[in-house]
């Protein structure tokens, strides 16, 4: 008989926990009940799955009379006027617990749905008041009004990618008026209270969606170990991260028939690891921080990392920023016997390629999008990415310090 592992994500915190081991309606039935005390439950669904899946209709009739309400489809990177729209749904109906069933953007708008509830905000206006204070600089410890209460409904997370906002406390969303990604963050805000993982669930997941947002978990481990300011408790987990994320997605890769369950559970793991990680307040870096304003321009969530990450290290390596750190990176990606028969195929040798180079082969190999052409951004469009990220906490904690200029350097590299 299968068994239920429940435990805490990350090592000495409470939140998230994480859920594994049976399928996901059975484990959402038991948790409403016993761990949360919830009765009506609001459900974000992806539209993709809601419409080629039966997965949203087996979740409807596991819970039957404690799904007060669904919505079905956001759109990417998490639109405030859809944010609100779900606020509004959720404070009519009463509901007491958030459900998410999907990706990255859904996990978001339920992060800020909590708290927009607690604080009953409605406009544009609310949602501002929200954001952390720009005043305290690149780590948001502070929100911009002083009586922002905590959101209180709690939110679980049923993900369908490993792009591993479920496991964090920051949650970004695109303001309609402006086009620019902010990040709501702060004392007031909190993770998911609890994350299921289900293997035979993600098995429906496109492979170019999860293949990417696997390359946005490897960019949390990389963007870790080649901080400047990290630790040895956070390089730990990014190293242990990526051991399990680089065999596991070029295994998902060859995985053409579709069977490999066991991969897609490494996978997970590995993205736990590094959200373990990045949330250790671990400052990141511009692959991050400039992905977070190509979100906007039309790349998906996963994409920006594929595009950005070789670019980012390649930057800060030709400026002598973190080259140690990052020559340690290289060292266990050669350790990893996949890849480095990976690397040999393609003529690298551990003394001419740098981890730009390691990491290029890589997402090329899980076929992914290397250049900002493939998904129609042309130079004219550069110079307003450039300001918006500059704006960014994580551009602002890059290695190598950036300006306008040296961002649109980074984004000439990835033009294609």
């Amino acid at each position: 008989m299968p068994q239920e592992t429940h435990r805490p994500a990350f090592a000495g915190r409470d939140k998230p926990s994480v859920s594994y081991g049976l399928p996901f309606p059975l484990t959402l039935l038991h948790h409403a009940g016993s761990t949360f005390g919830a009765t009506r439950l609001y459900v974000l669904c992806s539209a993709s799955l809601a419409r080629n899946t039966p997965h949203l209709t087996a979740l409807k009739d596991t819970l039957n009379s404690k799904v007060a309400g669904v919505r079905v489809g956001l759109r990417p990177h998490t639109r405030w006027s859809e944010v609100l729209e779900v606020v509004r749904e959720a404070r009519d109906l009463d509901c007491d617990l958030l459900v998410t069933l999907g990706a990255g953007s859904l996990t978001d708008a339920a992060k800020i749905v909590s708290l927009a509830l607690a604080n009953d905000a409605s406009t544009p206006e609310d949602l501002e008041g929200l954001l952390p204070d720009p005043s305290v600089g690149s780590r948001p410890d502070h929100t911009a009004s002083k009586n922002v209460k905590p959101a209180r409904v709690p939110v679980v997370c049923i993900p369908t990618s490993l792009s591993g906002g479920e496991y964090s406390a920051f949650a970004g969303a695109t303001k309609d008026a402006d086009g620019r990604k902010y990040s709501f963050s702060g004392p007031a805000m909190s993770p998911p209270a609890l994350v299921i993982l289900d293997p035979s669930l993600v098995m429906s997941t496109p492979a170019h969606v999860w293949l990417s947002t696997g390359v946005k978990a490897v960019d949390h481990c990389v963007e870790t170990l080649c901080s400047l300011k990290s630790d040895d408790a956070a390089d730990a987990d990014a190293r242990h991260g990526l051991a399990r994320l680089v065999p596991g997605l070029l295994r998902c890769a060859k995985d053409n028939d579709g069977k490999d369950e066991d991969a897609r559970l490494v996978c997970q793991l590995g993205a736990i690891d590094a959200m373990s990680a990045a949330t250790r307040d671990v400052p990141l870096g511009a692959s991050h921080g400039i992905g977070h304003q190509l979100g906007p321009a039309g790349v998906s969530h996963g994409e920006t990392s594929c595009v950005l990450l070789p670019a980012v290290c390649k930057f800060n390596y030709q400026r002598d920023a973190n080259r140690e750190r990052q020559h340690a990176i290289q060292k266990l990606l050669w350790y990893d016997q996949e890849a480095r028969a990976l690397f040999k195929q393609q003529g690298l040798t551990q003394e001419s390629a740098d981890l730009g180079d390691l990491l290029d082969v890589f997402i090329r190999t899980l076929g992914m999008p290397r250049t900002l052409k493939e998904f129609g951004i042309g130079k004219d469009k550069l110079g307003g990415i450039a300001t918006h990220s500059l704006q960014d906490r994580w551009v602002k904690t890059n290695p190598a310090p950036l300006d306008e200029q040296g961002v649109l350097e980074i984004l000439k590299m990835v033009l294609g």
